[in-house]
């Protein structure tokens, strides 16, 4: 079963030094864009694309006397994170507004939460890939718009500004220094994702920009206090985000260790460089300047509206890999694969219907999954459906094909679809159980091999490698368990 443990039973994660031992503090705020058809306080369309400035209302472009109005769907979308989470639900918080200047901030401010969020303190639970787990938890999950977006790239002198993502719903999901180590940050945002994917509340879509990260790394001796942290921001892939925790955390090692001191700031990731870089002095909350944002009263939840929400969340992939592991009998490992994606998930239920479970997950885990991350598919665009690839396995079940032809088919099925007992049939792809065809390719092989005849007597190991020369001789249509008892007498090894 899945061990959960706690963060100090965990075996300590040190980086070395010059100087001795390091250990690494990670936390994380997550930008998760909200699924919905509309912004946070406006009715313009979130559709990802478009052309610049295309999906841009009054409201979002910041035009004077235009008022902003809270999107009900959004909210909801917020608690259904946030019970998604096992979190807090305030049923009173308050929209703020935070102050700063950027070109692509039409209002000059950002409408946020700050001392009162929607959601407060919730875990998620980590699986590393040893079979153990351990709780990160969750400080705040609180609503705000996104801003638009910087263009540096279109002219050699200036700098354009699109704000169709101006005025998105963002979740800013704020966990506690709880990592020890980039897997573990990695390990951490996966998890997290899969959560928002199942809830159906963010696409999760790094490459599209609709889930950032802001990852917070500081060093410190180990049993020693938290070290000063540097923020790097908009981390958008996972690889990017344990690739940058190793380059920021040996920066500060060395920095210290040279004698010198590591300063609060915000700083960018180059994957191309393999470097963080300043971006600007670290701001504090009084700099922003909260004050409760005039155009909004505070939001007030019923708890049965709550309640409701919570009655129809999906199953979620805890409860999913427990159910897995007691109902199926698959290893923890063979879970958190299949629970990673809900599509595959919905796939192999499917596809173990009346058939071994543990032979059906390790299809999906492997011949299917591999073969779609090759081709660049998801599940849900699999070109071989749960009847084809069941049609398959019932074959191999009753001895009807042996697994190296069931490999083939499964090509076949791939490339060229149809039904897999139609295919075996007219391609004559079937095993050969007959004892008198197989052993007539057994003499053939051992009269083609008197060498290693001799050698088998003495290292009766190399029987699998006559069985391998009996498969290859049939076109892998001889039974292999047929061709090991036939061999085993024919060497004199039984």
């Amino acid at each position: 079963m899945n061990v959960i443990t706690t963060r100090e039973a965990l075996p300590a994660q040190y980086i070395k030094g010059a100087t001795g031992d390091w250990e690494i503090i990670v936390g994380m705020e997550v930008h998760a864009q909200v699924i919905s058809q509309s912004k946070l306080f406006s009715g313009a369309s979130t559709a990802y694309g478009g052309e610049p400035n295309d999906h841009v209302s009054f409201v979002d472009a910041a035009m004077p006397g235009m008022l902003p109005v809270i999107n009900e769907e959004c909210v909801a979308q917020a608690v259904r994170t946030g019970l998604g989470l096992k979190a807090e639900i305030n049923l009173f918080s308050v929209f703020d507004r935070k102050n700063y200047f950027y070109p692509d901030l039409p209002q000059g401010y950002q409408i946020s939460q700050y001392k009162q969020p929607i959601v407060g303190e919730g875990e998620v639970i980590v699986d590393l890939p040893d079979g153990t787990s351990f709780t990160v938890g969750i400080e705040r999950l609180h609503l705000e718009q996104d801003a638009g977006k910087s263009l540096h790239d279109q002219h050699p002198t200036y700098s354009y500004v699109d704000l169709n993502r101006s005025g998105v719903a963002l979740m800013e999901i704020v966990s506690r220094p709880d990592m020890r180590s980039p897997e573990e940050a990695r390990a951490y945002l996966t998890k997290l994702r899969t959560i928002l994917r199942y809830l159906g509340t963010c696409d999760g879509n790094m490459e599209e920009g609709s889930l950032r990260a802001d990852v917070n790394v500081s060093v410190r001796r180990p049993g020693d206090p938290l070290g000063t942290r540097c923020e790097i921001k908009n981390v958008n892939s996972i690889r990017f985000v344990g690739q940058a925790i190793e380059k920021e955390a040996r920066r500060q090692v060395d920095l210290i260790e040279d004698g010198g001191t590591v300063e609060q700031e915000t700083r960018l990731f180059d994957p191309g460089k393999g470097e963080t870089r300043p971006m600007r002095s670290k701001e504090e909350a009084h700099d922003y300047r909260y004050f409760p944002d005039p155009d909004l009263l505070p939001l007030t939840l019923e708890q049965a509206w709550v309640d409701a929400l919570g009655a129809n969340l999906p199953e979620l992939p805890d409860e999913k890999k427990q159910r897995f592991i007691a109902d199926y009998g698959l290893t923890p490992y063979d879970a958190n694969v299949l629970i990673s994606d809900r599509a595959a998930a919905a796939f192999f239920e499917e596809l173990a219907e009346g058939r071994d479970a543990k032979v059906a997950a390790n299809w999906v885990i492997n011949e299917l999954a591999g073969r779609l991350n090759k081709d660049g598919h998801g599940v849900a665009d699999s070109p071989i459906s749960t009847a084809q690839l069941g049609g398959l396995l019932d074959l191999l079940d009753e001895g009807t094909i042996s697994g190296k032809i069931a490999k083939e088919l499964f090509e076949i099925l791939w490339t060229e679809g149809g039904d897999p007992k139609e295919i075996v049939e007219a391609r004559g792809m079937k095993q050969v159980t007959d004892t008198g065809a197989i052993e007539a390719v057994i003499d053939e092989v051992i009269a083609a091999n008197p060498d290693k005849v001799e050698q088998v007597k003495a290292k009766p190991t190399m029987l699998g490698w006559f069985v391998g020369q009996v498969m290859k001789a049939s076109g892998g249509k001889a039974n292999p368990q047929a061709a090991n008892e036939l061999l085993k007498q024919k060497l004199g090894l039984d």
